[in-house]
């Protein structure tokens, strides 16, 4: 059964626009959880523009469900994540000045880098993710890295399911079955909504996880964090 981790970045850029603790994004973790959440996401970034280092350091030891980090694998992240150890980590190849995440791994191209990540992160006995584009060869060489799980970058799908679901998911499918062939666990992340978020899991129902922060956080607006969270899994366990 695919599992919903929430992604609670946007919680922070609220708090760090004003300074202070409000909202206080330790409290809103522990809410999600509460509220029926299967994970809880973090993505740190040099700039701690939202997720600040110190906010992972308090908040690891208080979650009770699974906790990811997601980040770039530049020194001062791996640091963090041996001195934490979550539950997993997803690599990240996001640059200092991204906005967001914008473009998932070339695993080829970076295979001698991820290898060694990987092979780090998993004598940790931390479950390692590789953030890839949808391609099978991709999915391939996060295998030949010694990566446990591939997480697809959705923007593409989430952006192309309003013209048509079948043609939007197609490249997603083809490289969640060459994952699947090469052993690897499946998550997927950015731009799932309440709108395509059933389509791509009953489509590609071996998919572990979903990551999900801003539509989910955005919609927590209007509906209420309880309420929000449980319209995503409502979607999630639709047959």
């Amino acid at each position: 059964m695919t599992r919903l981790s929430v992604n609670i970045n946007k919680i922070a850029t609220i708090r760090n626009a004003r300074g202070g603790n409000v909202p206080d994004v330790t409290k809103a973790a522990l809410a999600c959880e509460r509220f029926g959440a299967e994970g809880i996401t973090v993505h740190p970034r040099p700039d701690e523009r939202h997720i600040r280092y110190a906010d992972v350091r308090e908040i690891r030891p208080l979650v009770q469900t699974e906790f990811n980090i997601e980040g770039n694998p530049i020194p001062s992240f791996i640091d963090l994540v041996e001195e934490v150890v979550p539950d997993q980590v997803t690599l990240v190849p996001d640059a200092h000045d991204a906005i967001t995440s914008n473009a998932g791994w070339n695993t080829l191209a970076n295979k001698d880098f991820l290898t060694e990540v990987c092979g780090l992160f998993k004598a940790r006995g931390i479950r390692t993710s590789i953030f890839i584009d949808p391609d099978p060869r991709m999915a391939e060489g996060a295998a030949a890295c010694g990566a446990d799980r591939v997480e697809l970058y959705t923007a593409d799908y989430a952006m192309e399911f309003p013209q048509g679901p079948e043609a939007a998911i197609a490249r997603y499918l083809e490289t969640a079955k060459a994952a699947r062939a090469c052993g690897l666990g499946l998550n997927a992340g950015h731009d799932l909504s309440l709108e395509n978020l059933a389509y791509f899991v009953k489509t590609i129902p071996w998919t572990d996880e979903v990551s999900i922060g801003h539509a989910l956080i955005s919609d927590a607006l209007y509906l209420g964090l309880e309420a929000t969270i449980a319209a995503y899994l409502a979607e999630i366990r639709k047959k």
